[in-house]
């Protein structure tokens, strides 16, 4: 089980990806925009740099639904490796068996 404080912490950081995005998206178009002028440009890099930095999505670390295990997380399932073996050995992940039968 991951601290609590790192999953809180990763929650924020969600909640700010999500309310920053279109303003993000909207700059970065702006910015890469070649029949801009330059000057429009830069002014747009300006406002993307001064966005708080936690607002970026690659500062997002995936982590396991159940655990909040950020290391060998399996992107289809949500989970880590660890969950997902306990659970697939339960039985309880639907069309999931064991492969030497």
């Amino acid at each position: 089980m991951a601290k609590k404080s790192m999953i809180e912490r990763e929650k924020r950081r969600q909640k700010m990806v999500d309310a920053y995005a279109d303003q993000r998206k909207e700059l970065r178009g702006i910015s890469i925009n070649i029949n801009r002028t330059s000057d429009e440009r830069f002014s747009a890099r300006q406002k993307l740099a001064s966005l708080p930095k936690s607002s970026s999505k690659n500062r997002l670390r995936n982590r396991c639904a159940v655990t909040g295990r950020p290391r060998g997380y399996m992107r289809f399932f949500g989970l880590s490796r660890i969950k997902f073996r306990d659970l697939a050995l339960k039985g309880e992940l639907p069309g999931i068996r064991k492969g030497s039968l």
